[in-house]
């Protein structure tokens, strides 16, 4: 079947994979092309909205045309067209040609990338930060994105050459949190700058670490918590730029722990006081 135009020029209904826009869509999987249209894919409709609300530019929304009739999708298709999007109605083939899945979500946002600016990276009394040296893992990205979401830190750096946020395995993995964090790029040189002014901790995890985190003060001032890359760690010139150098103690034979693990753990310690739960009953 061609294309079929809707309504001209927003709403489109389309099914076939060779069409132009499904190509460009597809396009998206590269790391190029997210960088040369500044655009991403998000799945699943509530991750859409949830973007809508907090302010994401929506490029285009795109659902099942199985669902055509769904009283919730059209609302979101509505709210869509207001703020500017277009729509794509499409069989559930062109989703998983888009989305690279054989059972794709039903709708899938196209956003426009956003990174904040280094002056956005706060140093509030209790703020945590995580700056991260050439992660290299989409999914490990996305799970510590997710984490910084769930204990309340404000965001991510990302130095040097590391994987793209904006990746379709990282964005999975986030779960919806790449919406809800502050994600700032540095070059390492810029990195090393920026700590000579910052007015807070670097609390930097290394295996010659001598103090255990658990022994940091987090409480006074702002923290950032800094994570070396997957197989090498953390830089020389980046354990000098730590007020604090920890290691997290192990009993076992493995020698060491997964990215995202580890900064998991260091950030429930470094966000322990105002996570702490009120007593039941």
């Amino acid at each position: 079947m061609s294309e079929k135009l809707a309504i001209p020029g927003r709403v489109k209904e389309i099914s076939s994979l060779s069409n132009p826009i499904v190509k460009d869509l597809r396009l998206l999987e590269k790391k190029r092309h997210r960088e040369d249209t500044n655009r991403f894919v998000a799945e699943g409709m509530k991750l859409v909205i949830d973007a809508l609300d907090l302010g994401w530019s929506l490029d285009t929304l795109i659902y099942a045309a199985s669902k055509r009739g769904d009283a919730k999708i059209g609302g979101l298709a509505a709210k869509a067209l207001a703020k500017g999007a277009d729509i794509l109605i499409v069989p559930e083939k062109v989703l998983g040609a888009i989305t690279r899945r054989d059972n794709p979500q039903m709708v899938v946002g196209v956003f426009k990338r956003r990174f904040a600016k280094a002056s956005a990276v706060t140093d509030g009394s209790g703020d945590v930060w995580v700056a991260l040296d050439r992660v290299r893992d989409p999914g490990n990205l996305g799970t510590v994105i997710r984490t910084i979401d769930a204990v309340g830190a404000k965001g991510v750096i990302l130095i040097g050459d590391t994987t793209d946020p904006f990746s379709p395995e990282t964005v999975r993995a986030t779960m919806g949190s790449i919406f809800g964090v502050n994600i700032i790029r540095m070059a390492a040189e810029d990195f090393a700058s920026f700590a000579n002014t910052w007015s807070g901790r670097i609390v930097g995890t290394h295996m010659a670490g001598e103090t255990d985190f658990r022994n940091v003060d987090y409480g006074g001032g702002p923290t950032i918590l800094l994570m070396g890359n997957e197989q090498q760690g953390l830089t020389d010139a980046l354990v000098e730029a730590c007020t604090d150098v920890v290691r997290i103690p192990q009993a076992g034979r493995a020698d060491s722990l997964n990215l995202a693990v580890a900064t998991a753990i260091c950030l429930y310690e470094a966000k322990r006081e105002s996570l702490a739960l009120e007593p039941i009953g």
